[in-house]
């Protein structure tokens, strides 16, 4: 049994380093920056919205007793009340950086922008954002190897939709500084999770937050018509992802 759990945390060691590289080295691959969009970067938003549909809002759902008993605000419906909220959040940022860059773009080259609050506040939401992923990397809903696969998997492939967003966001201030500092802070996410626990209430609350900002850091790469992306890879990802879940 401890043979077993010390190679677990190797596992999850592992993916807490691979979710740092994929920020510092993804950009490295060119092919992936493309407009029409890549076919693999809207297959990975497939896997990670199949991932939040099939995975993470059934487990809410057999939370929702627990969160009521605990006496959250809304109840039962405490968790899918912050999935929205979760989601809003990243809607109200998305909102707030494409005005800055409208406005900025009015005003100057954008080869001259300066780093601005917008890219200090973008950054930041992102790096708490990878802070939840790296802690529930250690504390997940459901223990096991296949467990820390289909999450690993699922949040690899979103964190490099995610990067590819922000590197067009912000082009030279994010390979700068701010893909050093995700990377950074899902590994802070996982030696957290080493080191605190908390309620398995308080498990089911970050996870629901975590399932609207995926949601809506998904579509906002997918649906905007300047990404020209790509239907039938985004659902054959989200297809088999499923399927994989399922079986």
């Amino acid at each position: 049994m401890l043979a077993c759990r010390q190679s677990m945390s190797i596992l999850v060691a592992c993916w807490a380093v691979l979710f740092a590289a994929i920020h510092i080295f993804i950009g490295r691959l060119a092919f992936l920056d493309a407009i029409p969009r890549s076919r693999w970067l809207s297959f990975a938003g497939g896997v990670a919205v199949s991932y939040v549909f099939v995975h993470l809002l059934p487990e809410l759902a057999e939370h929702r007793t627990v969160l009521h008993e605990r006496g959250f605000i809304g109840g039962e419906l405490s968790a899918y009340l912050l999935a929205l909220t979760g989601l809003s959040v990243f809607y109200g940022l998305e909102r707030t950086v494409r005005m800055s860059r409208g406005r900025r773009r009015t005003h100057a080259a954008e080869e001259k922008e300066p780093v601005s609050f917008v890219f200090w506040l973008h950054i930041g939401s992102f790096a708490l954002y990878n802070v939840l992923v790296g802690y529930l990397l250690v504390h997940r809903e459901e223990v096991g190897f296949v467990s820390l696969l289909l999450y690993g998997v699922a949040m690899g492939l979103h964190f490099v939709t995610n990067d590819f967003g922000l590197r067009s966001d912000h082009h030279r201030a994010y390979n700068h500084t701010g893909r050093w500092i995700l990377a950074a802070s899902v590994l802070f996410g996982w030696l957290l999770g080493l080191w605190v626990t908390v309620p398995e209430a308080g498990i089911s609350l970050l996870f629901a937050f975590l399932a609207g900002g995926v949601v809506m850091n998904v579509l906002k790469e997918e649906l905007p018509e300047e990404r020209q992306s790509r239907f039938l890879p985004f659902a054959f990802g989200a297809a088999i992802y499923a399927l994989l879940m399922m079986f």
